[in-house]
C-alpha cells in the first residue's frame, strides 16, 4: 500500500530521478512512445522537452507536468494537457512510476490524484489516456483507477522500431469521476 502520496508541479531537478526509471529501451518507449527521440533519455533531454518546448504543446498554457511523491521522495510522474485547444477535454500522458515501487498501487493512487486535479481544479469534463496494448500492467492500472474504453477517441497505431504498436484509448467523464468519488 502507498503512504501519504501527494502531487506537485514538476521541477527540473525531478528529471534525473524520472529518467533513471527508463532502464531499458522498452520501458522508455512504453513511457514516452516516440515523443522523446531515441533511447537513452537524459535529464537534459527531458528538461528541454518540458521547459524549452512546452511539452510540444503549441498553446502556451497547455502543459502541466506533475510529480508524485511520498515521505521518502519522488515515486511517479505524468503530464496533463488539453486536447485540440478544448479546455473541457484533458489528456493524461507520459505516466511512469518508480520501477522499485510497482505493484503497490502507486500508479492507481497517483492517477486518482491527477483526476482530482483535472476535474476539481481544471474543471475538465472528460479526461483521456492512451496505453500501448502490449503494456498490460499500465492498462490494468488505468482501469482500476476508473478509466474505461473511449467513446470519443479512436485507437491508433504507432510504428515503433519497425513494429506496429496499438494505442488503446481510455477515458473518464466527470460523471464517472463523481460516481467513483462517492463510493
Amino acid at each position: 500500500m502507498t503512504s501519504n502520496l501527494r502531487l506537485r508541479p514538476y521541477k527540473p531537478c525531478d528529471a534525473e530521478k524520472i529518467v533513471s526509471w527508463c532502464r531499458d529501451e522498452k520501458t522508455f518507449i512504453l513511457w514516452g512512445g516516440d515523443h522523446f527521440g531515441s533511447y537513452p533519455i537524459t535529464p537534459e533531454i527531458m528538461n528541454r522537452k518540458y521547459l524549452d518546448n512546452n511539452g510540444d504543446c503549441t498553446e502556451c498554457d497547455n502543459f502541466y507536468p506533475m510529480t508524485a511523491f511520498d515521505d521518502e521522495g519522488i515515486v511517479g510522474h505524468f503530464i496533463l494537457r488539453y486536447l485540440n485547444g478544448d479546455n473541457r477535454l484533458l489528456r493524461i500522458g507520459w505516466v511512469i512510476v518508480d520501477d522499485t515501487k510497482r505493484g503497490r498501487k502507486y500508479g492507481q493512487q497517483m492517477l486518482r490524484l491527477g483526476l482530482e486535479f483535472a476535474f476539481e481544479i481544471l474543471q475538465a469534463e472528460t479526461v483521456t489516456i492512451g496505453v500501448f496494448e502490449n503494456n498490460a500492467p499500465a492498462y490494468h492500472c488505468y482501469l482500476s483507477a476508473g478509466f474505461r474504453k473511449s467513446t470519443i477517441l479512436e485507437d491508433s497505431v504507432l510504428e515503433i522500431n519497425g513494429e506496429q504498436w496499438k494505442v488503446v484509448e481510455l477515458e473518464m467523464s466527470r460523471e464517472d469521476y463523481c460516481n467513483i468519488s462517492v463510493s
